[in-house]
């Protein structure tokens, strides 16, 4: 892993990291199993599609996201272990380059911990009181993340939304100019999703596939790469398809889908409530 740190202002910086493909195949290989169980695809058996003919027909981009949210949280917290800073609020991401093949670079915009000088504090007694208790909220919770991982991308008519994900071609340039790392073919780019730069999604927004859409942005001051920082770009982007996300109903087949050894939603929600008890119990 590649991790860089650079102060910006007191307390604030920008956390450089990457995310290596020895951690990006089995992620794709994660999502891929979870996301094949839903597909019906003509020729082959519910949840059989071999993956060569699931690449060929949705793009190997189409599990970018689900595997970037599989990662993210453990890659994040190696990365700030080792640029050996201290975070005090949740951090703002953005993907800087998720191309085929290659490494994943993310940044995330941190508040770090204040330097302070401590008063008196020894002798002070304080209690904290942590509740052990599993609501119906926290496996509702485990549950709908489950369902939401096994949501299938169906193509759809009408301009794109919020949400969904287009499939583009995309090449940006400066000046007139193309630059290095500003082209992709067929690239599936949710929208809302932060893949890109902030304007580049919400400029695509009730567009339909068959459009071509010239979307001006301007890179942040503090990007990656110092060529491109605060300068405005054109990007010429065409869409190919726009797909919707259609999340399977709450019922007892999805239960099964999700865990082989249950035959309801009922069994499953007992099975998390214990797992989740468990979980606590050890936490504290």
């Amino acid at each position: 892993m590649s991790v860089s740190f650079e102060n910006k202002e007191t307390n604030h910086g920008v956390l450089t990291f990457t995310i290596s493909q020895e951690q990006i195949k089995p992620a794709l290989d994660r999502v891929f199993e979870s996301v094949k169980k839903t597909l019906n695809v003509p020729g082959f058996r519910k949840g059989h599609i071999p993956r060569p003919i699931f690449n060929q027909r949705f793009g190997e981009e189409a599990l970018y996201q689900d595997a970037l949210n599989d990662l993210l949280p453990a890659a994040y917290e190696a990365a700030v272990k080792e640029a050996g800073i201290e975070v005090v609020a949740q951090p703002t991401f953005d993907v800087v380059s998720m191309e085929k093949g290659q490494d994943w670079t993310l940044t995330a915009a941190v508040v770090t911990k204040p330097e302070v000088k401590l008063g008196a504090y020894k002798d002070l007694e304080v209690s904290v009181e942590v509740s052990k208790e599993v609501t119906d909220a926290d496996v509702d919770a485990r549950i709908e993340r489950e369902r939401n991982n096994l949501a299938e991308l169906v193509v759809k008519e009408g301009a794109a939304a919020e949400g969904d994900t287009v499939v583009i071609d995309f090449v940006g340039s400066i000046d007139g100019v193309e630059f290095d790392g500003g082209k992709g073919d067929n690239f599936s780019l949710g929208l809302g999703s932060g893949q890109f730069i902030p304007g580049f999604e919400d400029q695509l927004v009730g567009h339909s596939a068959g459009e071509t859409v010239d979307v001006i942005v301007t890179f942040p001051e503090d990007y990656q790469a110092a060529d491109l920082a605060g300068k405005e770009a054109k990007f010429v982007t065409t869409i190919h398809e726009v797909k919707a996300k259609e999340v399977p109903a709450l019922d007892d087949e999805l239960a099964k889908d999700i865990d082989e050894e249950v035959e309801t939603l009922d069994e499953l929600k007992e099975k998390y409530r214990k797992e989740l008890a468990e979980a606590k119990e050890e936490a504290y």
